[in-house]
Order: structure tokens, then sequence, then C-alpha cells
């Protein structure tokens, strides 16, 4: 954070190559009045009242950071801020909403040179005990007015240790609800029509996927192809075959590494199953057909999201934080919302969420105002601001306070969304829950390189020549992993094992419950 005179918010939209200035604090010059979500933003901000939540505010001019993923959540912060800004003239607020894998490049960058964002969100691949472990972030306990009565206004299952809470202490915030994924079939509704396909009541299977990327790009005789995707993220490429490959049949965690993608009827990773391998093999082929985008591998993923209302595509797998902004920024753009592919035969598996919430916000442990944090997160965390989020945001980035989401209103698109989530999504357990000294697990973790997503998209560029073998390396470096994580937290005094990762009882096709938990005994 940084003094400043300037009563603005900064929306940039950066380069590869701005990463660095950015972790400085330099911002770009587009303002809100420039973002074409702005005049939305705007509308929404008669929910938005900014309350005195008795936090000690600096009375200096000082200009407050703030940067994470954007999406719909940007749709709530371009109305909060300028509020904001107004209640507390001196308080410039630079808000930068961006890619994940800019986020990945400007946080871990800023906080090695003790000039981080005042509040960010932590990068996909840096587990949240590692954030904490490496004193990158604070706790929330002296930061938030009237902590204890806030926190305790939060569902059950909302805090978490070894998730949200570490050590006896709370350092994130989750402000939405997790019951949600991110590889809904997007379609273009003519395109879509002309090939004969109706996702929206008919689901896709992975056959009719392909067939249906294949006749649209067809159809569109250069002019466009079947699917796009964000091909520069590399995430994305394992949230494909996880997706497709869980409700195939191959069901695991979800979440964070140390329960992504493990069976928890075994407490084995799932990555060399058939599922996640024939998720594979699809991707593969419908490259071979010539059916995706090209120049997908270049693109992020809100530059791939802009380019379906543009019509170079069919189809886009991504979450349903699409729905608003499209209907928002492209109202002429007709497009459905449907399942993500469904296997060719037997019943569809449901998914795995797991405890906690989404959207999770961290303090900056070097910001020198903190309070500013606290004070904005004690309202946002309210009733009252669940609210005006809901209100903002829509069904696509639900609140996580349930009596809140009545204020979403009524939108049949993101509606059919949370009606899929509801069938497909399923409450999954966690080591955590079951077993507090596991959360130490967490603290000792490391992310494993190169990743899911970076072996997919390199079995993808062909790269790695051999699926299974490079699958089985994952496998092997995963698992190798999570038992010197294990070791390590064992030899720090933590009573654990690897018997705490197997759930027995569990049945994916319902929700884990604390009953469960008590059935597994001590």
């Amino acid at each position: 954070m940084t003094a400043g005179t300037n009563n603005r918010i900064d929306t940039p939209r950066i380069s590869r190559r701005d990463a660095l200035r950015f972790a400085g604090g330099a911002g770009l010059a587009a303002t809100l009045a420039g973002h074409p979500s702005s005049t939305t933003a705007q509308d929404g901000a008669d929910a938005i009242t900014i309350p005195d939540t008795g936090a000690q505010l600096p009375s200096e001019d000082v200009t407050f950071r703030w940067v994470d993923s954007g999406d719909v959540k940007a749709f709530f912060w371009e109305a909060f801020f300028p509020k904001y800004q107004e209640a507390h003239p001196n308080i410039t607020v630079q808000y930068d909403g961006l890619p994940w894998n800019e986020i990945g490049q400007i946080v871990p960058i800023g906080v090695q040179n003790g000039n981080a964002h005042d509040v960010f969100q932590v990068p996909l691949n840096i587990p949240s005990a590692q954030a904490v472990a490496e004193g990158w972030v604070a706790p929330l306990d002296d930061i938030i007015p009237n902590f204890a009565a806030w926190k305790a206004a939060f569902p059950a299952g909302a805090f978490v240790p070894g998730i949200t809470d570490f050590n006896g202490k709370t350092y994130t915030v989750p402000l939405t609800s997790n019951k949600r994924y991110g590889t809904l079939t997007l379609y273009n509704v003519e395109y879509m029509n002309q090939a004969g396909f109706d996702p929206m009541n008919e689901p896709l299977t992975w056959d009719t996927f392909r067939e249906a990327a294949r006749k649209i790009t067809e159809q569109g005789q250069g002019q466009y192809f079947g699917l796009i995707f964000e091909g520069s993220q590399t995430p994305r490429f394992g949230a494909f075959v996880s997706g497709l490959g869980r409700m195939a049949g191959a069901p695991s965690g979800s979440g964070a590494a140390g329960v992504d993608d493990i069976d928890w009827r075994t407490g084995e990773y799932v990555y060399t199953s058939d599922q996640y391998l024939g998720a594979l093999d699809l991707l593969l082929a419908i490259d071979d057909d010539g059916s995706v985008f090209p120049g997908s591998m270049s693109l992020n993923a809100p530059q791939a999201r802009a380019q379906m209302p543009q019509g170079a595509a069919g189809m886009i797998l991504q979450g349903p934080w699409n729905i608003p902004q499209w209907q928002r920024d492209n109202p002429d753009f007709e497009f459905g919302v449907g399942s993500q592919p469904l296997p060719n035969t037997g019943a569809a598996v449901p998914m795995t969420v797991g405890p906690g919430g989404a959207n999770n916000l961290w303090v900056y442990a070097q910001s020198p105002y903190q309070a500013v944090a606290g004070d904005i997160f004690a309202y946002v965390g309210s009733l009252e601001g669940q609210r005006a989020w809901a209100s903002i945001v829509s069904v696509a980035d639900p609140p996580i306070f349930v009596e809140a989401q009545g204020a979403t209103g009524e939108n049949p698109l993101a509606a059919k969304a949370f009606e899929l989530f509801n069938e497909q999504l399923r409450l999954g357990p966690d080591p955590r829950v079951r077993n507090p000294d596991a959360a130490q697990v967490f603290l000792e973790l490391q992310p494993i390189s190169p990743d899911f997503g970076t072996v997919v998209q390199g079995v993808f560029t062909g790269q790695l020549e051999d699926p299974k073998a490079a699958m089985e390396d994952l496998q092997n470096r995963a698992s190798q992993e999570l038992d010197r994580a294990i070791k390590a937290a064992q030899d720090k005094g933590a009573q654990v094992s690897r018997d705490d990762w197997v759930f027995s009882n569990w049945d994916p096709t319902r929700d884990y419950t604390e009953a469960d938990y008590a059935a597994l005994g001590g």
C-alpha cells in the first residue's frame, strides 16, 4: 500500500511483460469509466451501504491495492469500491481483476519484494497452508472488528482447520459458496441448433460433444470452430480431464493440493484411472479432428470467453461466471447452458466439493493498512453485504450465506447452472475435518512440478509423447509428496498417517456428513 491522492479505481489489462511492473504497484491508467461493466456496476451500487464497523482506519491519504481473479467478482467490486471511497475520501482503492496465470506471477513476486497487494488471492499452484507457513498472509482475528461475532454468523462449515484456519487463527474469508464447477458446456445457440444438438435439454455425451465440435467446425468453413479454450492457463487442462473423468466414474476430492484427485475410498490418486486417461484421449481426439479454435493456446480465460460472443467458436467449457458477463456486456449474444459432457454409458457420478467456501481473500502480512481490509471484510462477510453481493453477482457466484441467495433475482440461464450444480455436486470428506492434526500436513505440502495441468498441456502440445506414462509419473510424484509431507508433520509431533486420507464409507452419490465422520470411529 502506498501514499496517494487521486480518488480512482484502476482496472488494468496487463500483458505478461507487465507483471513485474505491476508487482511494484505502478498500476495502469485505465479507470473504471473505461471498463465495459462499469455501467452495470454503477446501477448495482444502490444495493450497497457502507457501515461504520469500528475499524481504526488511516487518516492520511493512502492507496489500497487489491488483486483477485476478476470475473463476476469485478461487478461487485466496481460497484462497491466507489461507494467505499465516497465514505472514506482519503482512501483510494486500486482494484486489479486479473487472470489466474497473472496472479500466479504477480503475487509471489510482490511477496518476495515486500510490496504485494494489500489483499490478494493465493495463486492456484500454492497451497494456502504454504502461504501461511511462509508468512505471506496475516491472521484476521485482530484485523476484523468484533471478529468472534462476525465469524459466528457464517454458515456451519465455512471455516475449517487446515483450509481457512491454521494454528488456531483464521487467515481467509470465503465469500461465496463452492457448490459449482467450472466446466459447464456454454454454447452458441445458432451454431448448435444448425449442428442438430440441444445441450440444454439433452446433455452431450463424450461422443456427441466431439461430434458437435466437428459439425460446428465443418459448418464454420474456417470462420468459426467447434471448441475454444484458455490454453495459456495450465490449470484449465487439468480441469477438463478431472471434470469429465470424475463424472465418468473416477470420483475424487477437489479443492486444493492434498485433496485434489484422490479417491477417498482408497486414499490413492486417480490420475492413471481409465476415466482420466479417457478424458485426456477425448481432448486429443477433438484437437486431431481440427475442431479447436486456432490460437487457443495463447488465450487466457477472459480472452477465450470474449471470443464466444464474437462468433469464433460454438462451445467453451467454463463456469457460471460467464453467464452474467455475457448478458451484461453482450446482450445480443444468444447462448445456452448445459451440463459438462457426460459419460457415453452408465449413470454419471456426482462430483465432489470440499468443506469451506470459494473466492477466498487474504491480507498481506506486511500491509501497513490491514485495518482497511478488516473494515471491508466486515461488510462483505455480513448478511447485509452478502445480500448486496447476491443482487449484483447473481447465482453465477452465489453468496456463502444461504439466506442471502434470495436476493439474486430471476435469471433462467443462471438458474439452469444452479440446477445442474444441485444435481451434480455433493459434499465430500476432508482429512482435516476428521483429524485436526492433518492440517499440519497441508503446512508441509509443496507444489509438485510439473503439476497436473502442465502435464496435460504437455501431452496436448506433443511435448510428452506417452500420455499413460506421463500420468503415471504424475501420480507417483503426487503420492510421494503426500507421503513426505505426512512424515514431516509426524516429525513435528502431529498424530497423523496416510490412513486419514481413506474414508471407507464414502459414497460419492450423497453428501458426506458429520455422522459419516463419526461412523469411522477414532
